[in-house]
């Protein structure tokens, strides 16, 4: 079952996707939708590690 978190991330990187096609790699758009990715991975690995699940690690 996909999560809230694991949703989050999915759309994250899809807008982080667009805006590198559009802006490229190094445009602080792009960098700042990368950065917000980096929050929401490292909260999803804080939960796995909370609960032990570290499969996917």
């Amino acid at each position: 079952m996909e999560g809230l978190i694991d949703r989050k991330i999915k759309n994250k990187k899809l807008e982080m996707y667009k805006k590198a096609e559009l802006y490229g790699f190094t445009d602080k758009r792009t960098v700042h939708c990368s950065q917000e990715l980096d929050i929401l991975l490292n909260k999803q690995l804080g939960l796995q590690k909370k609960t032990g699940d570290l499969s996917l690690v």
